[in-house]
């Protein structure tokens, strides 16, 4: 191809961008906030993707636990596991499958939990809170169970337990680089 005609294409593209808010890249269409270096945000039930390169940021996670899948090739799946369910958003026990979905067949070479351990019980990645019924004991932790929780996530993801690491953080904000 003439090199004018390489610049006329990538002047078009260029354009597009700016018009659309989306820049086409060989490996699709990549928001430009995300190519512009902000944060992909994921807030509570919600599961996003950050591209290779990219940064996750969870914002105020409190009784929280954040869920980070690194996938050879650099990108990353988030997700911010809530306690209780956000309406329109998924609960404790959607978001692990949500995950697995997103990361499709793409190899994992590791999986971060962080957040608030102590709350969690690991049972609340396969029943949530929210489906005990009436006069159903709805189980609480009685201390933190990293190990636990870790065998959890890797059940659910279908990944060796190997893979998972647990980190139990204090309140705040959590980016993920």
């Amino acid at each position: 191809m003439p090199e004018s005609a390489i610049s006329r294409r990538s002047l078009a593209a260029s354009a597009v961008a700016l018009l659309t808010g989306v820049l086409v890249s060989p490996a699709g269409p990549v928001d430009t906030a995300v190519a512009a270096g902000a944060p992909v945000r994921i807030t509570e039930g919600q599961v996003r993707e950050a591209p290779r390169g990219g940064v996750i940021l969870y914002p105020s996670v409190t009784s929280c636990l954040t869920v980070t899948v690194r996938l050879e090739g650099g990108a990353k799946v988030g997700a911010h596991a809530s306690l209780f369910q956000v309406p329109g958003e998924y609960r404790s026990d959607e978001i692990l499958p949500a995950v697995r979905r997103a990361a499709g067949g793409r190899r994992v070479r590791a999986v971060e939990v962080r957040g608030a351990v102590g709350a969690w019980y690991p049972g609340y990645f396969t029943k949530a809170v929210e489906s005990y019924g009436p006069g159903e004991e709805v189980p609480y932790p009685t201390k933190p169970d990293p190990d636990g929780i870790a065998d959890a996530v890797a059940r659910g993801l279908g990944v060796p337990r190997a893979c998972v690491t647990v980190e139990d953080l204090p309140d705040g904000d959590i980016t993920v680089r």
